[in-house]
């Protein structure tokens, strides 16, 4: 991959150290995004490798960093200092960051958005919100949704869902975007279900999808915040 660096940093947290990735572009950067991954694996799921080194081939840093933790306020809690991290870098100064995260790191993310625009003092470095599988519900249950921290959320939201997610039924998702106070954008991956996956479609070609979607949804609130 050509056109970025990758650098590893160990970022304290508590008394353990959490293992990040940057994805660094190699012309100036100005934006970020924060990456993480669901229940299962790791920053090293290939979702999640592919979008960050497709960000940093377009000019957007990209952290990515493992929480091991089955627990969603423990997630949040990592997440957090990841943010507080990348925030007080000297090496990478940045105008503002996303947050983003694949099933239940989407969750974690949106859980630390929800904290940081309670705190008074808080400034305007996060830009939005990415939600890749965004676990709206547990399978079979979709009477139970965890939507409640979406609902709180103004900042500008999108969700990359499979129509087929078997934890993310597409009426109940665009119910719960039609109640949302923030900007919200879902773009669906046909027939793809949790994990992405579609029949007939290679992985690399599916994430090639997602990717472009990310990508665009990003350089659009980006101009948005500077015209």
């Amino acid at each position: 991959m050509s056109g970025h660096a990758e650098v590893k940093v160990k970022i304290p947290f508590g008394n353990k150290q959490l293992d990040a990735i940057f994805n660094v572009p190699k012309k100036k950067l100005r934006y970020g995004v924060i990456l993480t991954h669901g229940a299962g694996g790791d920053m090293n799921f290939p979702q999640l490798v592919s979008l960050a080194a497709y960000l940093a081939s377009q000019g957007i840093l990209c952290l990515r960093f493992t929480c091991k933790g089955l627990n969603v306020a423990y997630r949040a809690k990592a997440y957090k200092t990841v943010v507080e991290y990348l925030k007080l870098s000297d090496d990478y100064k940045l105008s503002g960051v996303f947050l983003a995260g694949r099933s239940m790191g989407s969750r974690a993310a949106a859980s630390v958005i929800r904290q940081l625009s309670e705190d008074a003092d808080n400034d305007d470095f996060i830009q939005g919100l990415i939600c890749l599988s965004y676990p709206l519900h547990r399978p079979k249950l979709q009477s139970k949704l965890r939507d409640e921290d979406l609902l709180f959320i103004r900042c500008p939201v999108l969700f990359v869902s499979g129509s087929a997610d078997e934890m993310c039924e597409k009426q109940l998702l665009e119910s719960v975007a039609s109640k949302m106070k923030a900007p919200k954008k879902i773009h669906w991956i046909d027939k793809a279900n949790h994990g992405m996956a579609v029949k007939g479609r290679t992985e690399d070609d599916v994430m090639e999808e997602i990717n472009v979607q990310v990508f665009s949804w990003l350089r659009e609130n980006i101009e948005l915040e500077h015209k």
